[in-house]
């Protein structure tokens, strides 16, 4: 049982995730309110990992959620086609006026000291409607999967939704898959219908069924209700934090094996330094650091927990793993867009310590 996770050795899927589908807008380094024009890029937090090790990793992944039958859901499931992504949807009927809608996610990239502004429409949308029952999922476990993942930002839509991904995370249990949470914390969605309290009410009873977690400092405290244990000013890069927070996540959550998350210092909007951390199984890794040029910043921590997932699902050494996340995580970095663009040669090459030359 490597990394006290008992991983299935083999399955109809290497790894399904549950979460909402969207469509991001993106106008560059325009803000929206002097815009002319958007690229349009499909994302959402879990799917992006599901999408990341089907077309970098060539593993074989699902998403489960849901999908409306109008253009714009028939222009996201081209693209999760295009990834490779096997899709298990609740179909939703839209009425040619107000919904039920894909979300929109509005995101320009900012430039240097002008920070990137992420704003939503998640007006009528149909992930927030589904509900326990809403899939087989016995049918979808039936074939064996060996890693079932959600996280905080579907768990966020709806007074419904966590209850999903409980109802989901129990079936994957019981057909003897490794279940992670990425806590993806993100005040704006939570307030609108529970708040704190509500969040980490809900956010405690999913990450009872979880053996892997992702989340940094912040989602710790804010997800959790962990406190850190000695605040003050320290570099962004430092994990002494975060290991410090690992015992207090542990005592309340025994079963959990993993806790990662990457490690950033922004020094101006393009321009990071970064790093990633794990705890697994009771000992620590930490990755080396690089300076990044970021060219589009959404996605770096969905990059990681991908990169970290494949280390894990395909028996690396955990420092191997961890490395293989900071890697895929950093040149996530260098793409438009939310979802990956990457070689799986590529990213061992830089974890080993690749360069930026040119390859002829």
């Amino acid at each position: 049982m490597k990394y006290g996770l008992n991983i299935p050795q083999q399955g109809a899927l290497d790894f399904l995730s549950l979460g909402a589908l969207v469509h991001r807008l993106d106008p560059g380094i325009v803000p929206f309110r002097k815009a002319s024009e958007c690229r349009i890029h499909v994302s959402g937090g879990e799917f992006n990992v599901a999408a990341n090790l089907s077309d970098c990793f060539r593993l074989k992944t699902g998403i489960v959620t849901a999908m409306v039958d109008y253009p714009i859901g028939d222009l996201i499931a081209e693209r999760v086609r295009a990834m490779g992504v096997k899709p298990f949807y609740k179909q939703f009927r839209h009425n040619g006026v107000n919904g039920p809608n894909m979300a929109t996610v509005y995101s320009d990239r900012g430039y240097g000291v002008r920070a990137p502004m992420v704003f939503y429409n998640r007006s009528n949308e149909a992930a927030a409607q589904l509900k326990p029952g809403d899939f087989d999922w016995q049918a979808i476990f039936a074939g064996g999967v060996r890693w079932f993942h959600s996280g905080g930002i579907f768990a966020s839509l709806s007074d419904t939704t966590g209850e999903v991904i409980i109802e989901g995370m129990k079936a994957a249990k019981s057909a003897g898959t490794v279940v992670s949470f990425d806590l993806n914390f993100r005040a704006k969605l939570w307030n609108i219908w529970g708040g704190m309290e509500r969040a980490q009410s809900v956010i405690r009873r999913i990450v009872e069924n979880v053996d892997a977690l992702v989340g940094n400092e912040e989602d710790l405290q804010l997800g959790l209700g962990v406190s850190e244990p000695e605040p003050g000013s320290r570099s962004g890069l430092d994990p002494s934090a975060f290991f410090g927070m690992i015992d207090k996540v542990v005592d309340k959550f025994p079963q959990i094996k993993i806790v990662a998350t990457t490690l950033r210092e922004v020094h101006s909007t393009n321009r990071h330094s970064w790093g990633a951390v794990a705890w697994i199984d009771g000992q620590t890794y930490v990755s080396p650091t690089c300076e990044l040029d970021i060219y589009d910043r959404v996605g770096g921590g969905d990059g990681f927990a991908s990169g970290l997932f494949y280390g894990l699902l395909t028996g690396e050494p955990e420092q191997e793993a961890v490395n293989l996340g900071w890697a895929h995580g950093a040149l996530l970095t260098t793409f438009p867009g939310d979802t990956t663009m990457a070689t799986v040669e590529q990213v061992r090459a830089f974890a080993k310590g690749g360069s930026a030359r040119i390859q002829r």
